[in-house]
């Protein structure tokens, strides 16, 4: 019986070291400010790293903004192109497909001249390499204990950790 106890949790400590670097970060976009006017979305996004396959995620009040995925220009001159139809859910989910340089801006009144505009960097994807801790909406600056992050490898070891130890102790 512990034999095979042993072999499960083996099995779930690989899983966990090959799935983790796979896995995604989900960047709430302003973390817990979300997608809002006096935010500052420069400093906010110097503080990330982004890869293909990683998710942004803008929330914002229904009708209050919205999210047009704009060109350098378009970014510059805060004028959404009218060929590109805007994200208006609130909670907007915006995959990272391909690297280079990607702009956001919200089209609203005179919003993205306010500052609520996003200029990142997408990086290749990621092989091999641990996977950055994910943005939540709790913020970086809301925890003392910066160092525990909720994504999944984490969780994975620390289970996979935890399963080792009820068989050694069984």
């Amino acid at each position: 019986m512990a034999s095979t106890s042993l072999l499960i949790a083996l099995f779930v400590f690989v899983v966990a070291m090959v799935a983790g670097p796979a896995m995604a970060t989900e960047h709430w976009v302003g973390d817990d400010q979300g997608w809002k006017l006096d935010f500052n979305y420069t400093t906010w996004a110097a503080t990330k790293e982004f890869h293909v396959g990683d998710k942004l995620i803008f929330k914002y009040k229904k009708d209050a903004h919205n999210v047009y995925k704009a060109d350098q220009e378009a970014f510059k001159s805060c004028t959404p192109s009218s060929d590109v139809t805007p994200l208006t859910s609130g909670n907007d989910v915006i995959t990272l497909t391909s690297p280079g340089k990607k702009w956001y801006i919200c089209g609203i009144g005179k919003h993205c001249e306010k500052g609520v505009k996003l200029a990142i960097n997408v990086l290749a994807a990621e092989s091999g390499a641990p996977s950055p801790s994910p943005s939540s909406p709790s913020g970086p600056a809301s925890s003392s204990a910066s160092w525990i992050s909720p994504d999944s490898k984490f969780v994975a070891v620390v289970a996979a950790a935890f399963a080792m130890f009820v068989v050694i102790m069984t």
